[in-house]
């Protein structure tokens, strides 16, 4: 099963957004609030390039680790092989 982290804040919207997204289909996932926590903050930007959130990476099975900023439903659902 592949580990889902999101790098968020408090009040990004589309945090919520993926967050409420991923709890629908049951995705458990590591939430890492950015605010709270510089070192995770500085891993995303080393990371991701930059600073926006969410950012959130996947790492599969088979240790590949794949990465997208923002909240992208269509991204998020071919990489965790989502249905419906």
């Amino acid at each position: 099963m592949a580990t889902v982290k999101i790098y968020s804040t408090s009040w990004c919207a589309y945090c919520k957004a993926e967050k409420n997204f991923l709890d629908e289909h049951k995705v458990p996932y590591i939430d890492v609030n950015v605010e709270e926590d510089e070192a995770a903050a500085a891993e995303m930007v080393k990371l991701s390039g930059q600073m926006g959130v969410p950012f959130t990476t996947i790492t599969h099975a088979d240790g590949t680790v794949a990465g997208v900023v923002g909240f992208d439903q269509d991204w998020l659902a071919d990489q965790l092989k989502l249905v419906g």
